[in-house]
């Protein structure tokens, strides 16, 4: 009787570990989206955060909050935050997922606004941030601005 050596892999072999490989190519794939996606909800809070900062430095500053219509008026570079180096220049109006950031600012007080992830993750919910307080949004990520405004 001749001794039959086998010279490689049985297909079944190869199926085995071809399906152990594209598991864990799922498994990793998922878990970078969600970090992923959790990095840009992240990103939308600093970013927000940021402008946030410069409105209440602002108000410190002035005793008022500037009179602006819109966040892209904000972070624009003739801005009373961006010339009085409140904010950095170059802050991006358009949010991560690349929908514009709402925001406004009177006398008395300013609103910012983000949507939140358009995929409708509960994770990662639109937020609202005002003098002294963010809602809509997980807080941990982001806790509220110190300054309260003027009283009202």
């Amino acid at each position: 009787m001749k001794n039959h050596r086998q010279l490689g892999f049985s297909l079944m072999e190869l199926l085995v570990a071809m399906m152990i490989i594209a598991v864990l190519a799922t498994i990793g794939i998922k878990r970078y989206n969600e970090f992923s996606a959790n990095a840009r909800y992240i990103k939308a809070h600093d970013t927000i955060r940021t402008v946030s900062d410069g409105l209440d430095a602002y108000f410190l500053k002035h005793g008022k909050y500037p009179d602006l219509t819109s966040f892209e008026a904000m972070v624009d570079p003739n801005s009373p935050l961006v010339k009085e180096n409140l904010i950095p220049v170059g802050v991006v109006p358009i949010d991560p997922w690349g929908s514009p950031f709402e925001g406004k600012a009177g006398k008395a007080t300013f609103e910012l606004k983000c949507a939140g992830d358009p995929g409708g993750s509960p994770d990662r919910p639109p937020f609202t941030v005002e003098p002294g307080k963010i809602s809509g949004g997980a807080a941990t990520a982001a806790p509220a601005t110190p300054g309260q405004g003027p009283a009202k």
